[in-house]
């Protein structure tokens, strides 16, 4: 079976196959892809590698059900969404493979969840149902299974005290906030935290100005006290993130990749070390779209992934970026 090959990925030959194998088999079972890559004139017979392979544009996840065929949405996560305009909805069949997903990528860059005393600091996220991320992020919190592990939405006072008396005390800490709830957090309090990784989510959703990353970067480490500031790039209509541990370079997990197509040109690609969209692979979505072109910019220049904004008629979403 597909899902079983999806996390035992070791090399690029092996993504590449695999790649291949689910683009066959969600043009065969997924009935909006199909009628995409029709209209492109592409189909299995003619796609024989990844660059060929039709990218769904992701704006297809707010007005079509995006879901293989005969298979039953377990959950439907949603986007955030600006207020009036329309929101993503994807369709998971199968909630282990998210699971199994962001578990795994989570051990590759950060070892043991076990390991980690977990705060969430999501206010926008929690004042609402069906976010991915606050799924995951209470998975985390639930595996760490640490009594101070936990969700903060307005009480930064106790967050604060928290933090301190934990990273004073040597235990390893993992902060995960969004922009603006981060931002307030540094403007109450100074921190020198030696054992806690700081990673911002992105986002001001409205509540402050946005900001260019490194200014973002410069002034939470600078409040943390800490060296790097972490980041997460992921979507309502992934299942998979890629991960900074600073200076704004993503690495991806084996069964993620990124391309980066010809902002005026869709079906090509630019090269090396040039400004482009961000088209995303994410083989954990199975059982919806797989190839996903995305409204975000980004380039890569050699191995060095970077996220670099959205593009000026995109809408403002949830997902990690901010504006250039």
């Amino acid at each position: 079976m597909l899902k079983n090959k999806i996390f035992n990925i070791s090399s690029s030959e092996e993504f590449e196959k695999l790649s291949l194998e689910v683009y066959q088999y969600q043009y065969q079972h997924n009935p909006v892809y199909q009628k995409f890559c029709k209209l492109l004139k592409k189909s299995p017979e003619n796609v024989l590698s990844i660059r060929e392979i039709p990218f769904l544009p992701i704006e297809f996840f707010k007005k079509e059900n995006i879901i293989t065929e005969e298979q039953k949405a377990e959950i439907t996560f949603t986007s955030s969404g600006t207020t009036g305009s329309a929101t993503s909805k994807h369709h998971v069949a199968d909630l282990r493979i998210y699971e199994e997903s962001f578990l795994k990528a989570f051990e590759a860059f950060y070892g043991c969840p076990e390991d980690y005393t977990f705060l969430a600091l999501l206010p926008s996220y929690l004042e609402r149902t069906g976010s991915s991320l606050i799924y995951m992020a209470d998975a985390l919190i639930k595996r760490s299974n640490k009594p101070d592990s936990g969700f903060y939405l307005n009480n930064l006072e106790d967050l604060s005290e928290k933090l301190k008396k934990l990273d004073q005390a040597g235990k390893k800490v993992f902060l995960i906030g969004v922009s603006f709830a981060l931002l307030d957090l540094v403007e109450n309090e100074t921190f020198d935290l030696q054992h806690t990784i700081v990673m911002e989510t992105g986002g001001m959703k409205g509540r402050r100005k946005e900001m260019i990353r490194e200014e973002l970067h410069q002034i939470l480490s600078s409040g943390f006290g800490v060296d790097h500031i972490h980041s997460e790039y992921g979507m309502t209509e992934l299942l998979s993130q890629a991960y900074s541990i600073g200076n704004g370079v993503f690495e991806t997990p084996n069964w993620m990749n990124i391309l980066i197509r010809d902002p005026e040109d869709a079906l090509t690609y630019v090269q090396d070390g040039k400004t482009g969209g961000i088209n995303v692979i994410d083989l954990a979505n199975l059982n919806s779209c797989s190839f996903i072109a995305t409204q975000d910019l980004g380039k890569i220049s050699g191995e060095q992934i970077e996220i670099m904004g959205r593009f000026d008629n995109s809408d403002i979403r949830g997902c990690n970026l901010l504006v250039l």
